[in-house]
């Protein structure tokens, strides 16, 4: 009998049977009561690729003042700016506003036949694992990449995110160079206690059964899933409630104003209870993607997440 189970059970023996019931409830975690969802937002619905980006300082004083509870950071945004200093800042920052900051969303792309490109965007991606311990963020968003063959974005979106593949190459050789380059970015991971969330972000991610087919296969605590809500463009409710049992940040959208690629008009009551069936305890991270001032929007957007999980 291990030395673990022994000091389990002297502890147990020992104590009032009030903490001996609660100690007993750690076990069967499906019992227990769920917390209540905490709510963050990403820097980049204060931004959204504008011209002029919007400092990291500036999005998380106004995240205190709006009222969440934590701020996902999106990497880009950073303006180059990734000292040692400026992080330790940051995070000060944060806790003197009694925020937590609880994603780092970053980008890479696996999917190239060239093994140096794919040997690049690892390096880059283990400098972000640092850089999110660093900060103390718990998750990273990672994303698959995608074959590049639409070069522009907006005619990405039309396209609804679809391109064709790259000439002489298959889908199947792409999950193989995806899953074999983030085997390669878990163990620094782990070291960093940074849980990687692949992202329903287009490329092989579209789909929640691309996203499964990679987060299977690797089959890693330190791999789960980033859920953006507004990524799927077909049957997203059925899409979400494949990728939830494996959630680590959820990250969801509005569009006040109307959306700057699309609208989608989504049920965040039933977002909530997709999530709550599936016992998500995480974040959830508004991503603001409409055309109305951030100003009013962003804290509107709050309000209807936090009416909407109620």
């Amino acid at each position: 009998m291990s030395k673990s189970i022994l000091s389990r059970r002297h502890m147990l023996a020992a104590a009032p049977a009030g903490v001996v019931a609660a100690l007993a409830s750690a076990d069967t975690p499906s019992a227990a009561p769920l917390r209540p969802v905490r709510f963050g937002v990403s820097t980049y619905s204060f931004w959204q690729f504008r011209e002029q980006p919007v400092r990291i300082e500036d999005c998380i004083d106004a995240a205190a003042r709006m009222g969440f509870d934590g701020v996902e950071i999106l990497q880009m945004q950073m303006a180059g700016d990734e000292s040692n200093g400026r992080l330790q800042r940051l995070k000060r920052q944060a806790h003197a506003n009694g925020l937590a900051l609880c994603g780092f969303s970053t980008h890479q792309g696996f999917v190239s036949p060239d093994a140096a490109v794919r040997h690049q965007n690892v390096d880059k991606t283990l400098a972000s694992i640092e850089i999110a311990s660093r900060l103390g963020i718990p998750t990273m968003r990672v994303n698959t990449g995608r074959w590049g063959t639409v070069k522009d974005f907006d005619e990405l979106m039309a396209k609804k995110g679809i391109e064709p593949r790259l000439d002489g190459h298959t889908d199947e050789e792409a999950f193989g160079w995806v899953i074999k380059a983030l085997e390669q970015c878990l163990p620094r991971a782990e070291e960093c206690g940074v849980v990687l969330g692949l992202e329903n972000h287009w490329g092989l991610g579209r789909s929640a059964e691309g996203v499964m087919r990679i987060v299977d296969a690797i089959d890693s605590p330190w791999l789960r899933v980033t859920l953006d809500t507004g990524n799927f463009l077909e049957d997203m409710y059925s899409q979400m409630e494949r990728l939830a049992p494996k959630a680590c940040l959820v990250q969801a959208k509005t569009y006040f104003g109307g959306g700057k690629w699309y609208t989608l008009d989504i049920d965040y009551p039933r977002v909530a209870d997709i999530l709550t069936r599936n016992r998500y305890q995480g974040w959830v991270s508004l991503e603001f993607e409409g055309k109305d001032d951030p100003a009013t929007a962003v804290p509107a957007s709050l309000a209807l997440l936090r009416q909407s999980f109620s």
